[in-house]
């Protein structure tokens, strides 16, 4: 799959969510100042997160909305904290914004929790069906509606990238968090695959930092063994933990987003989400109420990022 970078990514996103109100309204930009809550799942003083934002930003600007001119934009950082999601989430609604940029699973279901009625647009959920966000692809419903990063073909895919780099791995421990919602799909979808593959998959934990370096500390290294992490929150928080102790174990290991890469991860293979949300900006989201918004499901196409 190629991937587009970060700068990309969430102007794409800037996109969507700039084009959240009618034509007519930006027409008449000068009437009112409008309001953008943004809701980040990571810290302020992580470079990745703050790239994001800035590109957010500019694509923003692309569009003829400047924060300050025309936009007021209040963001909140989370630190991947539950009590601050929920927080920062009541702090944002409070405030009333005219739409309210999420951007991940976790920060969606403290917004929807806090409000019913404020349009939501996520980026990057993975999911968003199962995990009660939206009703349906076609017509999510609700206030909420956006990008929906992987399908879960996806990751049977990592364990297939991970036998073509490592071909002698027979065994895979597969990173994930057991709370996390997809993350049951994501391992069915591993599951799938290994038998044919002949690989035998141990899942392990990755609730926290201490759960991620026990489970990496038990699991058997060797010339035969290989690691898959799973698209979850805590793998992004924790990802330079995961980075340095797979090399430390010298496990051969597939991430599932080029942030994992550029951290120093071996391998990433995800979808080229935002690559099909540039050929219709201006219609991802539109006329103010996100519930009317078909949410859209990203393509994946095969790619490798050493």
């Amino acid at each position: 799959m190629s991937f587009i970078g970060r700068r990309d990514f969430v102007i794409l996103l800037g996109a969507g969510a700039a084009a959240a109100w009618p034509l007519t309204a930006r027409a008449q930009q000068s009437e009112r100042v409008r309001r953008i809550g943004v809701l980040m799942r990571g810290s302020a003083d992580d470079s990745d997160e703050q790239a994001r934002l800035t590109a957010f930003l500019q694509g923003l600007q692309e569009w003829g909305w400047s924060d300050g001119r025309n936009v007021h934009i209040d963001v909140r950082w989370s630190a991947a904290d539950s009590n601050r999601h929920r927080r920062y989430a009541a702090e944002l609604v409070a405030l009333s914004p005219d739409v309210i940029l999420a951007d991940t699973s976790a920060v969606v279901a403290a917004l929807q929790q806090a409000t019913q009625t404020v349009p939501i647009v996520f980026a990057g959920c993975i999911d968003p069906v199962g995990a009660g966000f939206v009703a349906n692809l076609a017509r999510p419903g609700g206030n909420t509606t956006g990008f929906a990063a992987l399908g879960y073909g996806t990751s049977g895919k990592w364990l297939e990238l991970l036998k073509e780099i490592a071909p002698r791995v027979t065994r895979a421990g597969v990173l994930r968090d057991p709370t996390f919602a997809a993350g049951i799909g994501q391992l069915a979808a591993i599951q799938a695959v290994a038998p044919a593959l002949g690989v035998e998959l141990s899942p392990l934990g990755a609730r926290d930092r201490s759960e991620i370096e026990r489970a990496l500390a038990t699991f058997p290294s060797g010339a035969n063994a290989g690691l898959i992490v799973t698209a979850a929150p805590s793998t992004g928080t924790y990802r330079d933990l995961i980075i340095a102790l797979a090399a430390r174990h010298r496990l051969p290991a597939v991430y599932p987003f080029r942030y994992h890469v550029s951290s120093g991860g071996l391998i990433s293979y995800g979808p080229d989400c935002f690559m099909a949300i540039a050929r219709q900006p201006a219609t991802s989201i539109a006329y103010s109420k996100a519930r009317k918004q078909a949410t859209c499901q990203c393509r994946s196409r095969p790619s490798s990022i050493w």
